[in-house]
């Protein structure tokens, strides 16, 4: 049998097996800007990733640029983070190919975003982005050292969930649930986290 990747899958012909990343981005001491972040440690507690591929989850926070080394490693990028429009409202879900933005999609609503943005681009420019696609949400709360997750956010959460099922399972992943996390529950703790870190500094 073939190596097994830190997702727990297992694949038998590497000629074959595309290397899947999902990567989450956001600040996550800015309240709902962290949803990025916390939807994907969310989604590997909760699901079990079976399939032909390898599939690996990144906690991308706020790094942008430095993590070009790493997209580039891959065939498949999913990014999941907050976006903007100019015709929803807070908690719209949206899953769009990196290629073809919806006309009232935006990325410019925080640094971190608009970093982000470059960075895809950048890499687009040289020939090391993967196909990628951006599964966001429109944030509500957006404010320093805050570490709630509005409720518009949190209704959007199972849509997001959807999506991200979806989009995994149309490429022959099988998920089956392991566990049942509280999305609230883990941004408080990542909060907590980043706030000791940061003390330590």
């Amino acid at each position: 049998m073939s190596p097994r990747s830190d997702s727990g899958l297992f694949f038998l012909d590497t000629a074959m097996t595309q290397k899947f990343l999902v990567l989450g981005i956001g600040n996550v001491l800015f309240a709902d800007e962290g949803i990025g972040v916390h939807l994907t440690h969310y989604l590997q507690q909760k699901y079990r990733f079976e399939g032909p591929h390898r599939l690996d989850f990144v906690d991308g926070g706020t790094l942008a640029h430095a993590l070009i080394p790493m997209i580039a490693q891959y065939d498949q990028l999913l990014v999941i983070d907050t976006v903007h429009s100019t015709q929803g409202a807070a908690g719209s879900v949206y899953l769009f190919d990196f290629d073809q933005v919806p006309h009232h999609i935006d990325f410019q609503g925080s640094a971190h975003e608009v970093e982000m943005l470059q960075t895809l681009n950048m890499m687009e420019m040289v020939g090391d982005r993967p196909p990628t696609h951006i599964l966001g949400v429109i944030p509500e709360v957006l404010e320093a050292m805050s570490f709630e997750l509005s409720e518009s956010i949190q209704r959007a959460v199972p849509l997001m969930e959807q999506a991200f099922c979806d989009h995994l399972t149309a490429r022959g992943f099988t998920l089956t649930q392991k566990a049942n996390p509280d999305i609230v529950a883990l941004a408080r703790q990542s909060c907590d986290q980043e706030t000791r870190y940061e003390a330590a500094v």
